[in-house]
């Protein structure tokens, strides 16, 4: 088993309006800007410009358990990223679990856990500007 660590976000936003928006591929430029510089879809896949190179991304199908786990293919493998949003009374929990797979280290798995906990503030701030705050 693989070092894990997962990093949540509360999101003051409906669970189903932050679902819907972080599920569309189209919005990662807006909310992880730090790893993908742009986005399209090329048929099944989106293809995605990012900091380590084209990517091509497959996502979960649409659901009512507030699943968006995805998978990342680049050129030195490919990445199954779990990720849920979940509801909170009024708002959600936006969950992002990394895993330390061999040859990433510890360093690195850091910096990557950085880069995960500043793209779910990116996205509350996106989601809480776009869609107001559930207080």
């Amino acid at each position: 088993m693989y070092r894990a660590h997962t990093v949540s976000v509360a999101v003051a936003v409906d669970p189903m309006k932050a679902y819907a928006y972080a599920g569309d591929p189209a919005n990662l430029p807006e909310w992880a800007p730090a790893f993908v510089n742009s986005i399209e879809r090329r048929g099944e896949l989106w293809c995605a410009q990012t900091t380590l190179g084209e990517a091509r991304f497959r996502f979960s199908p649409a659901n009512t358990f507030g699943v968006l786990d995805h998978e990342v293919e680049l050129p030195s493998g490919t990445f199954h990223n779990p990720m849920r949003v979940i509801p909170n009374g009024r708002g959600c929990e936006i969950l992002f679990t990394l895993l330390q797979l061999p040859g990433v280290s510890d360093e690195d798995f850091k910096s990557d856990l950085d880069t995960v906990r500043n793209d779910l503030q990116t996205l509350r701030a996106v989601l809480e500007k776009r869609f107001g705050r559930n207080a």
